[in-house]
């Protein structure tokens, strides 16, 4: 695709974070020929401007010798390489150089072509740095983290090429590159921004559209398996609230519904209310899905954003804060409360189906209860991880520690967010594929009665890895190919949601 700075969407994001390449319009490479020249200039000039012939942080008053500016990026670069912990993995680095590319693009960074050359370059080739998931507090920039990125174009570190583990230099010669020298500023507009903390935000919104879509359809098989009432959802009631994602829920939920044999089989039943879990999934799945929509228009703002700093404005270097994450750190950390509640309603179901009191269902959805445990602890295991999950719903944005000598008095924290709320995701995937698995055992009893045309194809979906437990069996590995299932989108399209953009 060819990325617009400014203008790219999250449907691009998403592209971009499923493998799809990219490169520059013509706009911006200009943008970044004017303000590579601008800083040019400044040079030629002799004026002291922050980050061009200064040192960094405390050390911004003291002023860099014009023949050390060179010798100055380097070791801004190396001695900022200072992260700790496992390696991002490989679709958020993509993400990540994706980001720095279209952030750079812009034309407010004074960096000069090749470096942008060779980060689209590293992209093509999937030559991904190792970049180590911790060290940054989300101010000033992903400062550490990006600083790794960079580090591998300068032949330092480690990458990833087409999956191989190779030293950086080692890399680079491989693909035919040599190191590249950084010139005034570069190395700054390198590691300034928000480039890893927005990439990790926007790979667990992307996880969580899945798991979301997912949970639209077990809640929906609940029903079904439930012989539950779909009275709740009638539109009236939430037009009458007015609430947006409480109607689009609502709506998905009626079709998911439509047609199944099931629910038409006790239409006149005396039942008119089923447990909260049921009744309150529009209202519930509605609220969380309004929050991913306010996540997914901040990140595609920043994802657009010049973070850098200083800023380069005509023949100016104006010093900001735009590398201060806090927008990040709060939608990550808004994400993480979606899923939690997601991840909670979602179990509560299973709960109820695997109660023979509450469901109607035989005991822990097993024909031969008591010799056969059946869901017994796979409703155990969803309950574990939503309670896991609870320890990380307190938001990391309202934490903060001073870093560099007092001088980054106020951070965001923000790839911590991100990297809590990931871990959410991957938990709510496997609370949603516990209810799958348990809704789809729910509605084979009920045979030969028949759910909807959608419900089918995702009942389909399971059985083709799953089969009907007549008697226990080991389910671990059930369990994780329903979590893996979720999370690889096997149950997308079926609902009727999509966040914008």
């Amino acid at each position: 695709m060819i990325l617009q700075p400014g203008s790219v969407t999250l449907s691009d994001l998403r592209a971009l974070w499923s493998g799809e390449g990219a490169s520059l319009s013509p706009d911006a490479w200009t943008a970044i020929d004017t303000s590579a020249a601008a800083v040019g200039r400044i040079v030629e000039s002799g004026r002291t401007v922050y980050g061009i012939n200064t040192g960094f942080g405390l050390l911004a008053s003291t002023r860099i010798p014009r023949e050390r500016l060179a010798e100055l990026q380097r070791n801004l670069i190396l001695s900022h390489a200072a992260g700790l912990g496992e390696p991002l993995k490989p679709q958020v680095v993509r993400l990540i150089i994706a980001l720095k590319v279209i952030g750079l693009g812009r034309g407010m960074s004074g960096i000069s072509r090749a470096v942008v050359e060779r980060l689209l370059a590293m992209l093509e080739a999937d030559a991904l740095p190792v970049i180590p998931a911790q060290g940054s507090v989300g101010a000033s920039g992903d400062l550490a983290p990006l600083a790794h990125l960079s580090a591998a174009m300068l032949g330092e570190g480690h990458v990833t090429l087409k999956g191989e583990l190779l030293h950086a230099a080692d890399a680079l010669q491989r693909l035919g590159l040599e190191p590249i020298q950084l010139g005034p500023k570069e190395g700054l507009a390198l590691i300034n921004g928000t480039q890893v903390s927005t990439a990790i935000a926007l790979d667990t919104l992307f996880a969580a559209e899945r798991v979301f879509g997912a949970a639209l359809v077990a809640g929906a098989m609940s029903v079904d398996a439930l012989k539950g009432t779909d009275v709740a959802f009638d539109p009236r009631i939430h037009a009458a609230r007015g609430q947006p994602g409480q109607i689009a829920v609502a709506a998905a939920l009626r079709g998911l519904l439509a047609g199944s044999q099931i629910r038409d089989s006790h239409s006149d039943c005396e039942r008119v209310q089923d447990p909260y879990a049921f009744r309150c999934q529009p209202q519930v799945m509605g609220a969380a899905y309004d929050l991913l929509r306010q996540v997914s228009g901040t990140l595609t703002i920043e994802a657009n954003a010049v973070t850098d700093n200083p800023i380069i404005f005509g023949e100016e270097g104006i010093s900001g804060g735009n590398f201060h994450a806090e927008p990040v750190a709060f939608a990550a950390d808004i994400l993480t409360i979606a899923l939690c509640e997601i991840a909670s309603i979602s179990e509560r179901r299973t709960a109820i189906l695997v109660d023979p009191k509450l469901s109607g269902l035989p005991p822990f959805l097993t024909p031969d209860s008591g010799v056969n445990s059946g869901f017994m602890i796979a409703q155990v295991t969803a309950a574990a991880l939503v309670s896991e999950n609870k320890t990380q719903a307190w938001p990391a944005s309202v934490d903060t520690v001073p870093t560099s000598a007092g001088q980054e008095d106020h951070v965001s924290m923000a790839t911590h967010a991100g990297t809590k709320a990931r871990r959410v995701a991957g938990n709510a995937a496997g609370v949603i594929g516990v209810e799958l698995l348990a809704a789809a055992q729910g509605v084979d009893f009920h045979k030969p009665l028949t759910t909807s045309a959608p419900l089918a194809r995702a009942l389909a979906t399971v059985r083709a890895q799953v089969p009907f437990y007549e008697s226990d069996r080991y389910m671990a590995n059930d369990m994780a190919w329903a979590q893996a299932a979720v999370l690889d989108g096997a149950f997308e399209g079926l609902a009727e949601f999509s966040l914008p953009g």
